[in-house]
């Protein structure tokens, strides 16, 4: 090795610089100081290879002159390095960029042979540092081999995090920053391009959620929905939340929630509780006010080898562990989360919950096309042919194609199977089902007697193995195509054994109003939410056209044409609603004040009659205090400081959320500016406390929704 003996060699063309750190250092001319530094060569003096006596030291010698042959191999490759200069910095500067391409098609042709291979060289750099890195991750898995494709053995389902709110998957490079403080949806990319999306600084409810198509469509998705066609909705912002553990803690959670006893325990509600049908209600909190927070949705697995749904047993409450879904609004989920937390701690033993927001997406139909639109889409798969249990929900659910109405069917329903890849039988092409008397009469025998009522076998959707396995063996699409242009003409490619099985949910619910046209709702792993709603998009239906997508307006609309009221836009009395109001609010006001003074609403000279003048509270928002609180009408000035001061904070808080969890910090802060003045009652509870006032506090505001029926033509 080298010692403090060596000296650059003065074996060279230009003179060097007196102070050669200095030179080397200089900030002037970096570009020189680097050639500079690549041309010196490291020597030894030559005294080091003599002894004491002044004898040659043969062994010194030889490692010396060794050093200086490599120092000067060293010092060739330096000084290459240092000169040589990229395919696309040889451009002419008339014809360069302010940023270069890497493509080699940009680049003159002299230089693209020179520009290629140093393309290639750079990718096997890249290939080389990924394939390290799937090994190191392979070893931190604890799996010692690449699993086959196909093999569900071989994936390592790492177990999730119960009592914890789940994170999003980190999305693509190309788009994460776009998804900085906010989500995608699985079908962005297909809505973007054709609808209002939400502003990507003020994203509703932590996603980017389309608002309305950008043509005119509510003629159009009306006529869809409800006389001959079908519309779709990419639900999957609704949040689904999984709780586990003995039956008897489910029960006390349910009832701590606020569910009605006959609920729980009564014979109409057997059925529910065997898993073969859902539940549509309200929750409300356990301590405190006891304030209602929203309508949820809740699913029931079904516990294998239990008793038919028919037959009620003598002891429905046991020590079974089971398992159950709430799916809820957005806007609300923190609400109950943090609800559902706290009595799962309660329960003796402990109850353990699971975050599933993305984990499971969901599709909502409606519209006498949309069962012809999910058959075509879903295709069973059988996975065991012996058990008729399991082709029991498949049978049924492939009989039901001359079905034009989902409310025709059993209330809220559920069918849980698996099916297979969509993309397959892609293009789709229009069923073909029976026309007949007899196809009609085994269609009302089926209804009639409803097989998958029997069913002993839970679904799949609820296994957390079988979610994630048929997410991460998810068939590119260039593997799709490989394979249909493998199949003979005119036909689609035959199912292998290892095509993945996506386990599906489908909840039939009917219409309120007599006669209206019910809905489907899909429940399916996140990732195959896009491949399905392709094929769904695209279907040809039998009465012509294809189906129509809609939008949180047309959500709105269409609740309004059904005759029931919108969450959380129509429930001002809850934690969800109000926010909601608070930003409609805000909305209004800078509308307001975006007109000149000449062309909008001056709200100070507003004449009300008998000598009033001025509007009473504010004229852009639901003054609910001072409909409660004639008597002191809030000051509009202070109103307007006040709506303007919550509205900031609501947008400077959606902009800039917590980056541990991924929450709305709208439902834990807005109400510390604005408090909710009103309770908000729902229909079935406002009911009893009309046939019983005795019930009302005086002390509370509550408020209820209602519907009005125009007997003759007019407005109300």
């Amino acid at each position: 090795m080298p010692d403090q003996s060596l000296i650059p060699t003065s074996g060279q063309k230009r003179k060097q610089p007196q102070d050669f750190a200095k030179a080397s250092n200089s900030n002037r001319n970096p570009k020189r100081a680097k050639q500079i530094e690549a041309r010196t060569i490291l020597i030894q003096a030559s005294d080091k290879a003599l002894n004491r006596n002044g004898d040659l030291d043969v062994s010194a010698f030889v490692k010396a002159r060794e050093f200086e042959i490599k120092a000067m191999e060293e010092s060739m490759g330096a000084s290459k390095r240092s000169l040589s200069s990229r395919a696309f910095q040889q451009v002419p500067n008339e014809l360069r960029r302010r940023t270069a391409s890497h493509n080699v098609k940009k680049v003159p042709k002299k230089l693209r042979k020179r520009a290629a291979r140093e393309t290639v060289d750079k990718l096997q750099k890249m290939h080389a540092r990924a394939k390290k890195k799937r090994a190191e991750a392979r070893e931190e898995n604890g799996d010692g081999s690449k699993p086959e494709k196909g093999d569900t053995s071989a994936v390592h389902i790492r177990p999730l995090k119960k009592n914890t709110l789940s994170k999003p998957e980190q999305p693509a490079a190309k788009f994460r920053k776009r998804q900085k403080h906010k989500s995608w949806l699985p079908t962005h990319l297909y809505h973007a391009k054709r609808a209002h999306m939400t502003e990507p600084k003020h994203p509703l409810w932590r996603f980017s959620i389309p608002l309305t198509p950008t043509e005119k469509s509510f003629r159009k998705i009306h006529r869809a929905g409800s006389l001959r066609g079908c519309v779709a909705w990419d639900s999957s912002y609704m949040s689904t939340i999984a709780v586990e553990g003995l039956e008897a803690s489910l029960f006390g959670l349910l009832r701590s929630l606020g569910i009605d006893e006959d609920v729980l325990c009564g014979n109409r509600m057997a059925k529910w509780r065997a898993g073969t049908r859902s539940w549509h209600g309200w929750v409300r909190e356990r301590d405190g006010e006891k304030s209602w927070i929203s309508e949820v949705d809740v699913v029931w697995c079904v516990q294998e080898g239990s008793l038919p749904a028919g037959e009620t047993p003598s002891t429905t409450i046991g020590k079974e562990k089971r398992r159950f879904c709430m799916r809820v609004h957005p806007s609300a989920f923190l609400q109950l989360w943090t609800e559902t937390l706290k009595i799962a701690k309660m329960q003796r033993p402990s109850v353990a919950i699971e975050d599933l927001r993305f984990e499971l997406g969901s599709v909502q139909l409606t519209g006498p096309g949309s069962t012809e639109t999910l058959l075509a889409a879903l295709k069973p798969v059988n996975q065991n042919s012996e058990d008729a249990t399991v082709d029991a929900c498949t049978e049924t659910w492939s009989s039901l194609g001359l079905v034009t109405n989902p409310s025709t069917l059993p209330q809220n329903v559920v069918l849980g199977f698996n099916v297979s890849d969509p993309r397959l039988r892609y293009p789709p092409r229009p069923l073909k089902h029976p026309a007949s008397d007899s196809a009609n009469d085994e269609l009302l025998q089926v209804l009639a007697e409803w097989p998958p009522d029997k069913v002993k076998t839970p679904a799949s959707i609820f296994d957390r193995k079988a979610r994630l396995t048929a997410s991460r063996l998810l068939p590119s699409q260039k593997a799709i195509n490989r394979r249909k242009g493998d199949a003979p003409p005119g036909e689609f490619p035959s199912p292998a054994s290892t095509d993945p099985q996506i386990p599906v949910l489908l909840i039939a619910s009917r219409a309120p109003t007599s006669g209206a046209q019910g809905s489907w709702t899909l429940v399916l792993p996140w990732k195959w939410v896009l491949p399905v709603w392709y094929h769904i998009m695209h279907y040809p239906l039998s009465t012509g056209g294809n189906p129509r997508f809609g939008c949180l307006e047309e959500t709105r609309q269409t609740a309004f044409e059904q005759g029931i009221p919108w969450f959380p836009g129509d429930y001002p009395g809850t934690q969800a609603g109000w926010e909601w109001e608070l930003m409609e609010r805000a909305k209004r006001k800078a509308d307001w004040e975006k007109r000149p003074k000449g062309k909008r609403v001056a709200w100070k000279s507003l004449d009300l009659g008998k000598a009033k003048k001025g509007e009473i509270g504010l004229g852009w928002a639901c003054d609910w205090d001072c409909l409660f609180d004639p008597s002191s009408p809030p000051n509009p000035a202070t109103a307007s400081q006040a709506t303007a001061k919550d509205s900031a904070t609501t947008q400077e808080e959606s902009a800039n959320p917590p980056q541990n969890t991924h929450e709305d910090p709208k439902v834990t802060k807005g109400t510390e500016h604005s408090p909710r003045p009103i309770q908000q009652v729902p229909g079935q509870q406002s009911a009893r406390l009309l046939a019983n006032p005795k019930l009302i506090t005086p002390t509370s505001h509550n408020i209820t929704t209602i519907n009005l029926t125009l007997l003759s033509r007019g407005h109300p």
